[in-house]
C-alpha cells in the first residue's frame, strides 16, 4: 500500500509539473494579427511633424528668431560649420535630413533617440544624449528656417 501511495504521488507530481502535453507547442508562431510590422523609415523621424511647408524665399523674421534661439539653446553643443563639438555640426544638415526629421529631433528628442535609427546612429557617434530644450513648434520652425539659411550661405 505504501508503494502505491508513493507511486501515485510521484505520477501526480510529474503530471502537475508539466509532463508531456499535446496542447502546448512552443514552435507554433503567434497569430498574424499579433505580429507588429516595423514602420518603414520615411526619413521624417518620430513625432508630430509629418509635413512641413518651406518658405521660398526664406522668411527673414523667422531666420532672426531662429538665430536667437540657436545662440541661446544650441550653440554650446553645435557649430554652424561641419565641426563637431558635443553634437554634430549643422553645416549641410538640411541637405542630409528632411525638414520633418529636423523639427521632430528638436521638439521630440527623447522619442527620436529611442526609436529613430538616424538619431540613434548620431547618439552612437557623439556618445552624448541631446537634452530636451523644451522648444515649442513655432520656435522649432524658426530654427529650421535659420538652418536652411545657414546652408544657403
Amino acid at each position: 500500500m505504501k508503494k502505491y501511495i508513493i507511486t501515485t504521488f510521484i505520477l501526480a507530481l510529474i503530471y502537475a509539473c508539466g509532463g508531456k502535453s499535446d496542447q502546448s507547442n512552443s514552435n507554433t508562431p503567434p497569430p498574424k494579427s499579433m505580429i507588429t510590422k516595423p514602420k518603414a523609415d520615411d526619413g521624417k523621424g518620430v513625432g508630430p511633424f509629418t509635413s512641413v511647408d518651406l518658405n521660398d524665399p526664406l522668411n527673414t523674421d523667422m531666420i532672426a528668431n531662429g538665430k536667437a534661439i540657436y545662440d541661446m539653446k544650441c550653440s554650446a553643443c553645435h557649430r554652424l560649420t561641419a565641426t563637431r563639438v558635443v553634437g554634430p555640426g549643422f553645416k549641410g544638415v538640411t541637405d542630409r535630413r528632411k525638414p520633418e526629421w529636423i523639427m521632430n529631433m528638436i521638439t521630440n528628442v527623447d522619442i527620436m533617440l529611442d526609436e529613430d535609427p538616424a538619431a540613434q546612429k548620431l547618439f552612437e557617434e557623439c556618445l552624448t544624449r541631446m537634452p530636451n530644450q523644451n522648444v515649442n513648434n513655432e520656435d522649432a520652425r524658426d530654427i529650421l528656417e535659420f538652418l536652411l539659411n545657414n546652408d544657403k550661405t
